[in-house]
This record gives structure tokens, sequence and C-alpha cells, in this order.
């Protein structure tokens, strides 16, 4: 049984389109209490989170959209995810769109560095967002958190000093990857992060790509950062988020990568990032997204509820 936290952040101002700030609340409605509870798992929710002042940001916004007040949300989930990850419960952050990642990955490294432990990343994703203030082609900031968390230039402003502690890109999993900026690309080689397309999902599998991965992290005792982003997910099954690329996961390839990260027992950490329940049908990504962290926390298939739309 584990002690869960759930910690929602309502930040949308990363993504460039209004929606994602009733995120959290979706994944409440959607019954990801009661589904964890029904598992035997203790639940606190702590309700939602709150963007700092960060009046000392880079002024010039032109091309980084709401730069200060990301900043604002990056600082004040620094802080929380921090406290959290020095503590026994398990935290889920409710998104809220993916920068919300700059503040939590971030908190976690700086917990694992006290702990004197390794942070790995699992990062379920169509997108790599390991995008710099420099290389972003949108300037919208949710396509940079894997960057700021890796140590790359240019930062500073998110925290109003350097990062803390720095996540070792050699310890960084993409997966589900379908769209990359040509620059993003190239930074993402140089820095060795690890990083399987869908192509490679469907000529080797997933778990044969998963698996390697979770054997590494086990054998350094490390703790493991999962951050599950809606457009991983094709969005023929979900298509509730602002960002949608064909060809994503199936139903089965993702709760198959849930069930083998419950099998494995290293995940310490998770992000549910980018719902975006405007965009929604009759609420079906955001009860999906509840049903793939019950699988995490160890619903087996035979368990799973049969539902009627």
């Amino acid at each position: 049984m584990h002690r869960i936290v759930l910690l929602g952040a309502p930040v949308e101002e990363g993504s460039g389109r209004r929606g994602c700030r009733m995120g959290p609340d979706a994944y409440r409605t959607a019954g990801i209490v009661e589904e964890l509870e029904a598992l035997g798992h203790e639940v606190e929710d702590r309700g939602n989170v709150l963007p700092a002042a960060a009046s000392d940001a880079v002024s010039d916004t032109s091309r980084l959209k709401e730069l200060q007040t990301v900043a604002g949300w990056t600082r004040s989930l620094f802080v929380a995810s921090r406290e959290l990850a020095r503590g026994p419960a398990f935290p889920i952050y409710l998104g809220g769109d993916h920068a919300l990642s700059l503040g939590t990955v971030a908190g976690h490294a700086a917990a694992a560095t006290e702990q004197g432990r390794p942070l790995f990343v699992l990062w379920l994703d169509a997108h790599a967002d390991f995008n710099t203030f420099e290389t972003t082609e949108s300037g919208n900031l949710h396509g940079t958190p894997l960057a700021f968390a890796c140590g790359l230039p240019g930062f500073e402003p998110l925290l109003g000093e350097p990062i803390p502690a720095v996540v070792d890109p050699a310890n960084v999993c993409l997966l589900g990857l379908r769209s990359v900026d040509p620059r993003e690309r190239g930074l993402v080689r140089e820095a060795g992060v690890e990083a399987h397309d869908m192509r490679a999902i469907d000529e080797r599998g997933i778990s044969a790509l998963l698996a390697p991965f979770l054997d590494r992290v086990a054998a350094a005792e490390g703790l493991l950062h999962v951050s599950l982003d809606v457009d991983f997910l094709d969005p023929g099954i979900a298509p509730a988020v602002g960002t949608t690329v064909p060809g994503g996961a199936t139903f089965r390839e993702a709760h198959l990568v849930m069930e083998l990260l419950h099998d494995a027992g290293s995940v310490s950490s998770l992000d549910l990032v980018e719902l975006n329940p405007f965009l929604d049908e009759r609420g079906r990504t955001a009860r999906l997204m509840v049903d793939l962290t019950a699988s995490l926390f160890g619903r087996k298939v035979l368990d799973r509820p049969t539902r009627s739309f």
C-alpha cells in the first residue's frame, strides 16, 4: 500500500492555449481519489498550488510566451515537489500543461541529490520537450522542461538562480516520440538522451524498449519520476489535448507501460499533464488517464470496471 499525495497545478500559460487549468479538477471528477483508494492506497488531496511571484524574471517576453507566469509556477512547484520528495508519500502532480514539470522534475532532482541517489526520468510524450529559450520555435515553455532539468544553459530566469541539481541526460528515456523540432533533435542527440519514437515501438514492441531502462534504474537503486503527457496516447482514444499528433500509443500499449512500471517498483513520483477538458468528449480522456494511473498502482486487467458510455 502507498500513501499518495495529490497536488494540482492548474497551469496553462506554458501551452499557448486555454483549457489546461481545468485539468486538476477533471481528474478529481473522473474519480482518481476513489480509484486509488479502491486499490487499498491512502490518498490525500492537497488541492491546488498557486504560482509564486517572479518579478525578477527577464522582462523581454516577446518571444517567450508568459515567461513571468511560468517562472512563478516553476518556483512554487519546485519548492512543493522538493518537500514532497523528502517525505514518505508518493506525489502525483495533476496538470495543467507540461510546463509544470519545470518545477516538479527540478524539485525531485534536488531531493534525490540530498538523498545521494540518482534520479531517472521516463518521459511519455509525443514531443521531446528538450528545447531551450533559444531553440524554441513556438515560444511556448511547455516544450522546455527536460532541457531545463538536464542543466542546459539559459534558464536562470525560471528559478532566479542556477538549478540546484540536474538530471543526468543518460538517465532520461523518451518514449513515444512523433514530433521533434530539428534543432531540438540535435540537442537530444548531443546530450545522449535515450529516445524512442513510435517506429521503434512498432518494430520492437514497447516492453522491449522499456525493460532495459527499468533494469538500469534498479541496478543504480535510482528514483524514477514518470511524466505522462496526454499526447503520448493516440488522439483517437485521448482527444483532450491541444497538441494532438496522430499515431500515438494504443490503449493496450499505454496500459502495458503502466503495468511494467508497477512490476518494477521503481516509480517514486508522477506527472499527469496536458489534459484539456475543454477539448474532451464526455470526459473520456480524463477517465483513461485515471485508469492508467490505477494500472501504475496495481490494478490488473481483470479488475477493470465495465463502463457504458
